[in-house]
């Protein structure tokens, strides 16, 4: 693919999963419609038009339809080559393939004979029918029809004794064969995390019975998200139902706002927008309902034990199969739901994949002189592999034109943290109790890299409970525990750590707090 093309598929979004292409008057009300519906069963999002073809032009909303869909399935039937329209309309389709480069066309030839497509015979021969059309145009229909029937595709006859629902099925499922590793390709630009999707997929246990939870534990900004929502779109046709809670912990804080989401959450699984369930517990004949619906579901910033009973409850409240991912900051939280071995803790980056996310936003496709992969290299261990940091760190330094720019900005962040990246790390601290949040910054003004013994007697002895507290704070990845190589067992060589960017909102916080207390004092 050259670089035009390139560059076109990158800036392409994607909405549709599939683009139905078909002659209405021939298979609308049959095989296209009990196509387009097991396709939706299916959870693939797909486009058809239900307008009936009105004079030649295609309007530009289609035009975009086809523009933003992965897949375009051109069902040949036996006047397809008779609308103008569906003319068009492959034309346009092969277009974008040649453009974009991603769009994958599957063509069915229903009860034709596929040569006939390809020799422009019966049917689709152009030059037995009078077209007021100039030549250009009918040969690109004709190169069109030709490049089509070439393709690797599907033949319905009713001569091969198969069933029409058969036949379906099986198209279908090329399609999700098709999306999936689609999907796979997708992941190019999320650096690191194939691996960490792999691990999620194994916890999962897709092909095992039964209810399973999975957790997904990490410091704000590490990606739990982003890995969530990749299962997420990897395996949602897997199932009957699927439902993404995102932001449950800022939803939750709304004027009823976690029943809102669990409404929310059982219309999504039973598609049926009239649920509206008011009294604390689900009502049976709706709970009878769900236990008969295999589903996927995320909950994504889980922060109370609360959520957990409301949105999931007991193991029996959801159908056998069903798989359930819950991400939050908080291990101990998700150990009240989830089994500890099933809970995935996300790790940062590693060096290379976070020089390379770093680059990505600062430099775009630029090539770097070994000047600015030094000082890239400086930035990214400072950061130490969150992609959140990374990515915004790095569109920070993108309007930096030159070297002395670039010190200069490094400077400028070093003494004041951009907000973006503190607001998203300040939540976990907000949701501490005093105690812990005393602990917190005292760790990180005074005590990050001491020994963790050290620290607990310092903290008792300024009335903090040390121990529970630095258990906290490491469920909640705001610090870690480190050991030396040689005595790693040994609890009393046990160091607290803290990522530089953690301390630095704490620092933050700190000066924050002095300088209130110190305008207070005047004042008094």
């Amino acid at each position: 693919m050259d670089s035009s093309s390139s560059s076109s598929s990158a800036s392409l979004q994607e909405k549709y999963d599939v683009f139905l292409s078909f002659r209405g008057e021939d298979t609308r009300d049959t095989f296209t419609s009990h196509l387009h519906a097991a396709l939706r069963r299916k959870n693939i999002e797909t486009y058809i038009d239900y307008r009936l073809e009105k004079g030649d032009d295609i309007g530009p909303a289609l035009l975009e339809a086809i523009e933003k869909s992965k897949i375009a399935i051109v069902i040949f039937s036996k006047d397809y080559a008779s609308s103008t329209w569906c003319l068009k309309e492959l034309v346009h389709i092969l277009g974008c393939k040649k453009r974009y480069g991603q769009m994958i066309v599957i063509p069915i030839f229903y009860r034709i004979d596929p040569s006939h497509v390809r020799k422009q015979q019966g049917t689709y021969a152009l030059e037995d029918r009078p077209l007021k059309r100039n030549r250009d145009e009918v040969a690109n229909w004709r190169a069109a029809l030709e490049e089509a029937a070439n393709m690797s595709g599907f033949h319905y006859s009713s001569k091969t004794g198969r069933t029409e629902a058969d036949f379906v099925e099986e198209v279908v499922q090329d399609v999700l064969t098709k999306l999936n590793r689609k999907s796979s390709g997708d992941l190019k630009g999320l650096v690191g995390i194939e691996k960490k999707i792999e691990k999620i997929e194994s916890l999962l246990c897709l092909d095992s019975p039964g209810v399973c939870c999975v957790g997904i534990w990490g410091m704000g900004g590490i990606g739990k998200t982003t890995l969530a929502d990749a299962v997420f779109h990897r395996h949602s046709s897997k199932f009957e139902a699927t439902c993404f809670l995102a932001n449950v912990r800022g939803d939750s804080e709304q004027t009823n706002g976690l029943h809102q989401l669990r409404n929310t959450l059982v219309r999504d699984l039973l598609k049926d927008k009239d649920v509206n369930i008011k009294t604390p517990s689900i009502p049976p004949h709706i709970q009878d309902r769900l236990r008969r619906t295999k589903a996927l579901i995320v909950l994504d910033d889980v922060n109370a034990r609360k959520q957990l009973e409301v949105l999931v409850g007991d193991d029996d409240r959801f159908c056998q199969g069903s798989r359930i991912i819950i991400t939050a900051r908080d291990k101990g939280l998700l150990e009240q739901k989830v089994d500890p071995a099933k809970i995935f803790s996300v790790e940062g980056l590693g060096a290379e994949e976070a020089l390379q996310l770093f680059h990505s936003h600062a430099f775009g496709n630029k090539s770097l002189t070994t000047d600015y992969t030094e000082l890239s290299r400086v930035v990214v261990d400072y950061i130490k592999g969150i992609p959140l940091a990374l990515k915004v760190m790095g569109s920070s330094f993108r309007r930096c034109k030159s070297k002395q720019e670039w010190e200069v900005q490094w400077k400028k962040v070093k003494r004041v943290p951009i907000g973006e990246i503190q607001e998203v790390l300040r939540v976990s601290y907000d949701g501490l109790d005093d105690n812990e949040k005393e602990i917190f910054l005292d760790i990180a003004c005074f005590h990050k890299g001491r020994k963790r013994n050290y620290v607990e007697i310092m903290l008792d002895g300024c009335g903090f409970f040390g121990a529970a507290g630095i258990n906290d704070l490491i469920d909640r990845s705001l610090i870690s525990i480190s050991y030396s190589c040689e005595k790693w067992e040994d609890k009393l060589e046990a160091r607290i750590e803290m990522h530089d960017l953690v301390q630095e909102m704490g620092r933050a916080i700190a000066r924050e707090q002095h300088k209130r207390w110190t305008c207070s004092s005047n004042i008094l």
